[in-house]
């Protein structure tokens, strides 16, 4: 018998669709939550079965030595991002020197270089046979002083520094630009110098954006394995991958990759201790603060710093990109890099396409639904980015060789030929994990892009007519296009820089441009690790040029 409301539709059937269009999203963002805790949970898994004698040559050789440099770089680098960021949000935001108008926006364009790009360029001009002290050994012989150890703990430190100070720049300035001239001239007036001002009240205020551009620096840093493994600096990271391939002991390397999160573990917790029940509010919204006008040598001084910065973290390493790249193209820019370019783009594609939309179930799930479960679920979900990239790779291997086994046992049982592996060693094993680690960086822009919708619009389609389908695709996806747009771009940049997971999972003959660049900086070849270098520098301009306008 046929319902006179839904012809041809069962009330049974009628009953489950009204509850998935109801529940559908919340349902979805729980299955995610899942996708995304199921690799950690396999990690830490790798301890049911103890490599006892592995972990007794690392204790003995190596471990010490990995908690320490582990140590060093993060406390570098947290050092490093807050002096630099800080003061050159303050400069170009708050004072009036010669080129602020340029530097305001330029020095974000590191963003743009992947750390271990910036890590063979400085290495290939600063080596002993490199450029710089080829010149001082001619203009000075025999008697020219000592140049510093370029592959050392500072060499990676001033590296990632000059990589991931944009975070904190970028974070801060946005701060700093939207304090209002209130508080600024309060403190002014009560006698507080330019200097006492900034540290007693602005600082203070704009703490929280500080703190959270320093914990994705920190992040990025304890996700990093180029940077590391060009400068021969034994990390975390790099011990994973020497257990899963010089080892070939995968449970090792989840071990590894288990104490690899708890440091991201007491990252975050730190982070949130630092913040603790403070709030910083602003009072009223008012004007920005009038800029401080530098003169004579403030001014120079300025833009002396500014341009330093540029200088060493884009301006230099993009030219030398160009004149390797210059002296290679002829020989290298063939079909087989082609090739790389193919999968890299097709592989970025493929996970931007998921990972889109498995960020466009969460963000409908919190706009419609906000209640405790859906909010935690998409919490886990977005957990990913802040874990690196050769955890997941770990976990999703792990994870991978476990469903593929449960498959050949259940072929064999009814006299079938176990297929092997399905899933594991193929690309879908490396669009999931790229997946998991970019998703947070899709949802960012989606959301972002749902509040500023407001909901009166949604009930005017409703009430004429339109059904949930019809709003979605008539109302939601036109206005969303932007925010769709920039997440699309941000995660198909992030999945061509990424490294340790593209090289733990990559399929047999599936190499891309970041392969290619860890091959070639393996070998000492820094020429033709340039041009596959800087077409990665060159994509990633794109979404840097997108949150310097919408940072302004």
């Amino acid at each position: 018998m046929r319902s006179e409301s839904t012809p041809g539709r069962s009330p049974a059937f009628v009953g489950y669709r009204d509850w998935f269009i109801q529940h559908g999203l919340q349902v979805g963002t729980v299955l995610l939550a899942v996708f995304v805790a199921l690799p950690l949970l396999v990690v830490f898994s790798g301890w049911l079965a103890p490599e006892n004698e592995v972990w007794a040559h690392l204790a003995e050789t190596v471990l010490s030595d990995l908690i320490r440099n582990t140590f060093v770089l993060l406390a570098g680098v947290a050092i490093g991002v807050l002096i630099l960021g800080v003061s050159l949000a303050w400069l170009t935001s708050m004072c009036e020197f010669p080129g602020r108008r340029f530097f305001d926006w330029a020095l974000m364009l590191p963003l743009a270089i992947p750390a271990y790009v910036l890590a063979f360029v400085a290495l290939g001009i600063l080596d002993y046979t490199g450029p710089v002290q080829s010149f001082l050994r001619a203009t000075l012989g025999a008697d020219a002083p000592h140049f510093p150890e370029t592959r050392s703990a500072g060499g990676v430190i001033g590296v990632m520094v000059l990589v991931l100070y944009p975070y904190v720049y970028m974070l801060s300035r946005a701060a700093f630009l939207t304090q209002g001239r209130a508080a600024l001239e309060a403190a002014r007036i009560l006698g507080q110098s330019p200097w006492g001002a900034f540290y007693r009240v602005v600082l203070p205020m704009a703490r929280p954006a500080i703190v959270a551009g320093t914990s994705l620096a920190l992040m990025e840093a304890l996700a990093d394995f180029g940077t590391v493994a060009v400068f021969n600096y034994d990390t975390f990271t790099t011990a994973i991958y020497k257990a899963w391939f010089g080892l070939f002991n995968i449970q090792a390397a989840s071990q590894l990759a288990s104490l690899l999160l708890l440091f991201v573990a007491l990252a975050l917790f730190g982070e949130r201790r630092l913040r603790g029940k403070a709030r910083y509010h602003e009072v009223a919204r008012t004007a920005r603060p009038h800029r401080y006008v530098l003169v004579g040598w403030k001014a120079w001084g300025g833009t002396l710093l500014a341009s330093l910065i540029f200088l060493l973290a884009f301006l230099i390493p993009v030219v030398q990109l160009l004149a390797w790249s210059w002296q290679v193209v002829a020989t290298d820019l063939d079909g087989r890099y082609l090739n790389l370019l193919l999968h890299t783009l097709s592989l970025g594609g493929m996970a931007a396409l998921c990972t889109v939309l498995a960020a466009l179930v969460i963000a409908f799930a919190r706009r419609i639904h906000s209640d405790r479960t859906t909010n935690f679920a998409a919490g886990i979900a977005t957990l990913g980015y802040a874990l690196p990239g050769s955890v997941l790779a770990v976990g999703i291997m792990l994870a991978n060789t476990g469903i593929d086994n449960f498959f050949n046992s259940i072929w064999s049982f009814f006299g079938g030929v176990a297929p092997g592996q399905v899933i594991g060693g193929s690309a879908l094993a490396l669009v999931m994990a790229y997946v998991v680690r970019f998703l947070a960086v899709a949802v960012g822009p989606l959301e972002s892009g749902l509040g500023r919708i407001k909901p009166s619009i949604s009930e005017a389609a409703r009430s004429l007519g339109a059904n949930s389908r019809a709003i979605f695709r008539r109302v939601y996806l036109p206005l969303l296009r932007p925010g769709l747009l920039t997440a699309i771009l941000l995660v198909l940049v992030d999945v061509m820089k990424e490294m340790p997971a593209t090289l733990l999972l990559r399929p047999f003959g599936w190499d891309t441009l970041a392969v290619r660049i860890y091959e070639m900086t393996s070998e000492g070849e820094w020429e033709r690790a340039a041009l596959p270098a800087l077409a990665i520098v060159a994509a990633g301009l794109l979404p840097v040029i997108l949150l310097s306008r919408r940072n302004d």
